[in-house]
């Protein structure tokens, strides 16, 4: 099983030094995780499908892991149809990420639930508090990063959707592969328009990038951009932003009963 989360920001040079791999550790985790009835971001396909759940129990001798369910059928039964599978949490401020290819529909306690072997590793990543949030599809938030392509001529300015977003950074998606995404590449004054007119103005350094093949076959570029320096004020604005997504996520899934 692929440990390496597909929706992180970091590369994956740098996701390996954050693995856990003893068997032990990683049970004790993820039975934290359902004491503390921790929410967990579970991502579909590259984020075809999003849902909060969380761990109900873990199962040493089966090697099974139960989660919560949606309660729309039909979105249980697209992600029993799927097999790619990412989750991502925090525990005590640390982020902690794995995956999965497999996830079946059981009965526990009585109810609906998903089960899925208990991952044969995890990351647990310490520099970062944050968790990334999906950004919506529909109406994205965008993101306008100023761009010298060739000395002897105008800068441009470029116009770029968010993915998803974090206390420590943006993805954004380069349609048009119009960006120079060399890793380390800095961006200053970088504009993003929240929805109410805030405006963030931000330091954005290139972590990562990777190309993604949509279901009509086109390739698009996905960039993961870092924070440098953000301002306190800055930094507020997006945390509001961050738990506004967060509530409106969690009213769609009470929706859905």
């Amino acid at each position: 099983m692929d440990t390496q989360h597909k929706e992180s920001d970091e590369a994956p040079e740098e996701l390996n030094r954050y693995q856990v791999v003893s068997r032990r550790e990683i049970i004790s985790i993820l039975r934290t995780l359902a004491n503390q009835n921790q929410l967990i971001r579970m991502q579909v396909d590259n984020g075809s499908e999003t849902i909060m759940t969380s761990v109900l129990g873990v199962e040493e001798a089966s090697n099974l892991m139960v989660i919560d369910c949606s309660r729309s059928a039909s979105v249980n039964q697209k992600i029993t149809d799927s097999r790619q599978f990412s989750f991502e949490t925090a525990l005590d401020s640390i982020r902690i990420l794995f995956s999965a290819d497999k996830i079946d529909l059981c009965e526990y306690d009585g109810r609906e639930a998903f089960m899925l072997p208990i991952p044969k590793g995890l990351v647990r990543l310490q520099r970062r508090e944050y968790y990334r949030v999906p950004t919506p599809v529909v109406n994205p938030v965008r993101c306008s990063i100023r761009v010298q392509n060739q000395a002897d001529k105008p800068a441009q300015v470029l116009s770029f959707p968010l993915h998803n977003i974090s206390g420590g950074g943006i993805a954004i998606i380069d349609e048009n592969k119009l960006l120079d995404d060399t890793i380390g590449r800095i961006y200053k004054d970088c504009k993003i328009d929240f929805p109410g007119g805030t405006l963030v103005v931000a330091t954005l350094e290139i972590r990562n990038s990777q190309e993604i093949k949509l279901s009509n076959g086109k390739l698009i570029r996905r960039i993961g951009c870092l924070f440098v320096d953000l301002p306190t004020a800055m930094m507020s604005a997006v945390q509001r932003y961050i738990t506004k997504l967060e509530r409106d996520q969690a009213a769609r899934n009470k929706g859905l009963s």
